[in-house]
C-alpha cells in the first residue's frame, strides 16, 4: 500500500469527585496518511452526558493540518441538531449546512489568507492541531490567528456553523515517556495557553501526542467547570 492507516479507541472520563474515573463518552477513529501526504480523518464521537451528543466527521487536511474539505453530522439529545459539508480554498470557504437554528444555508465566506485549522471537535484532531507549533523554537508559547471552528460550544453541541476564533496560544512543555491504556509511548506534552473569541472562557486544557510525524492523539485532561479526561485505549496500524 502507499498510504498507512491508522486506527483507533478513545475512552472519555471524568474527574468529578462524584463521578471519578466514570465512562462518559468515547470516540472511534481512523486517519489515514495517503501517498500524497494529505490526511483523512474518520471520527464517530459520543457524549453521553445530557443532552447527549452524537457526532460524526470526516476532514481531510494536508500535512501541516490546514484543512481541505469536511462533513459534520451532528445529533444532541437523540436528535438531528445539524448536517453540513465545507469546502476550503485559499480566499474562501464554502459551506451547505442544515441544522435546526437556521434551517438550510448556502455560504460563501472570503478570508484574507488560506484557514490553518477548522476544529470540528473529535479528540484525535486536538492532537494533529499542534502540528501549528513550531518545534524548532523550543519551549514556550506560540500563538495563531484566524482559525475557523464548526461550534464555538466546547462539546461541539451546536451548528453545524462556521466561527471564528480570533487567537489560540498553544505552549510546548517538551518530551517525555508515558504509560496509558494503549501502552508506552513517547510524548510531546502540549496544553492550551489561551483561545480568544470564544463565548465561555475554555478551561486549561493539557494534550499529549506521539513524538513523531504522526502526532497522533495519547491522553487529555480539561481542568475548570469540565473536569475530564481522554486516553487512547486501543490502537492498529495498516501500511
Amino acid at each position: 500500500m502507499k498510504h498507512k492507516t491508522i486506527r483507533g479507541y478513545i475512552r472519555y472520563t471524568s474527574k468529578k469527585p462524584e463521578r471519578l474515573n466514570a465512562e462518559r463518552g468515547r470516540e472511534f477513529f481512523t486517519i489515514t496518511k495517503q501517498y500524497d501526504e494529505k490526511i483523512v480523518v474518520q471520527a464517530h464521537c459520543e457524549i453521553d452526558d445530557e443532552p447527549n451528543v452524537v457526532r460524526d466527521v470526516v476532514i481531510a487536511m494536508d500535512e501541516k493540518g490546514a484543512p481541505l474539505d469536511c462533513s459534520v453530522r451532528l445529533s444532541v439529545g437523540d436528535e438531528l441538531e445539524g448536517t453540513g459539508w465545507y469546502w476550503f480554498k485559499e480566499d474562501s470557504v464554502e459551506l451547505e449546512v442544515f441544522n435546526k437554528e437556521k434551517g438550510r444555508i448556502s455560504e460563501r465566506i472570503p478570508v484574507k489568507q488560506p484557514v490553518k485549522w477548522l476544529q470540528a471537535h473529535p479528540i484525535v484532531a486536538d492532537a494533529l492541531l499542534m502540528k501549528l507549533y513550531d518545534l524548532t523554537k523550543g519551549k514556550g508559547v506560540q500563538y495563531f490567528k484566524d482559525l475557523l471552528l464548526t461550534s464555538p460550544d466546547h462539546r461541539g453541541a451546536t451548528g453545524p456553523m462556521i466561527f471564528t476564533l480570533e487567537s489560540i496560544g498553544l505552549e510546548y512543555h517538551g518530551e517525555e515517556v508515558i504509560t496509558i491504556k494503549a501502552g508506552i509511548f513517547n510524548a510531546r506534552h502540549f496544553s492550551l495557553a489561551s483561545a480568544d473569541g470564544l463565548e465561555e472562557e475554555h478551561p486549561a486544557y493539557n494534550v499529549w501526542v506521539t513524538a513523531n510525524e504522526d502526532y497522533l492523539f495519547l491522553k487529555a485532561g480539561v481542568e475548570g467547570y469540565m473536569q475530564t479526561h481522554y486516553e487512547l485505549e486501543e490502537l492498529e496500524y495498516f501500511e
